[in-house]
């Protein structure tokens, strides 16, 4: 898991073929101006999935984890509160993991919690549990979902 500001975001750009592209699109994009909805960048390599949502209390908060995507979750606004744990130590699954959606959840309580406040990111890949959305009021954020293995 990597946390940081928009700022930063060049400093990640070489860790996957596609973080180029999904930071060229947040640079080119006024986000905030998007309806909530999933907007196609490069097919279904590279998409971005707006959302907004309420908040919610830390103990509903449930880790998922995904196969196929690395995210790249932005925050755009509201104070939003992610949790983490290496999927190696989730031992408490909800259920088989989605092909379809790319997602399996799990019971496990995270390891850790971070705030992640507007223009900062987090990305999670594939060995990182996450529980997004955990906070209070509405939150407004942007998840880049990249192809692990592109084309």
């Amino acid at each position: 898991m990597i946390l940081s500001s928009l700022s930063q975001a060049s400093r990640y750009a070489a860790l996957h073929p596609l973080f180029p592209k999904a930071f060229d699109y947040i640079r080119a994009t006024e986000l905030y101006a998007l309806a909530p909805g999933r907007y196609p960048i490069l097919g279904e390599e590279l998409f971005v999935i707006v959302e907004r949502a309420p908040g919610k209390p830390w103990e509903h908060a449930k880790l998922e984890a995904h196969r196929r995507y690395i995210d790249i979750q932005l925050v755009l606004e509201g104070d939003e509160r992610m949790g983490w744990k290496p999927l190696a130590d989730c031992y408490n699954p909800l259920g088989e993991h989605s092909v379809e959606k790319d997602i399996r959840f799990f019971d496990d309580a995270p390891a850790s919690w971070v705030a992640v406040p507007p223009d900062h990111f987090c990305i999670f890949f594939p060995e990182d549990a996450h529980a997004p959305l955990v906070g209070t009021g509405a939150i407004r954020k942007a998840v880049f979902k990249i192809a692990v293995q592109p084309g």
